[in-house]
């Protein structure tokens, strides 16, 4: 895959431990708007299936990981920075 076109990929995931995780698109600051609305705690998106999950609060599961809901909705990622 190449890391370096202006392309956001479909599902992105900010948990090293995701199969959807990607250091180098993520290194250049990806933005997410949710329906319409700038969102800063975005953990993980997917654009074809419309939904985001976002961290609750300050909240742990019993792993210490943040805990997430699961949002449907548009989906926009985009590069707050140009390349």
């Amino acid at each position: 895959m190449n890391d370096t076109t202006d392309a956001l990929p479909d599902r992105l995931s900010s948990d090293p431990k995701s199969p959807y995780y990607n250091e180098a698109i993520l290194a250049r600051d990806v933005g997410i708007r949710f329906k319409g609305v700038e969102k800063n705690n975005v953990e993980e998106y997917c654009v074809s299936e419309g939904w985001v999950r976002v961290t609750a609060g300050s909240s742990k599961d019993r792993f210490g990981n943040p805990l997430t809901i699961k949002l449907n909705g548009p989906v926009e990622p985009y590069f707050r920075q140009p390349k």
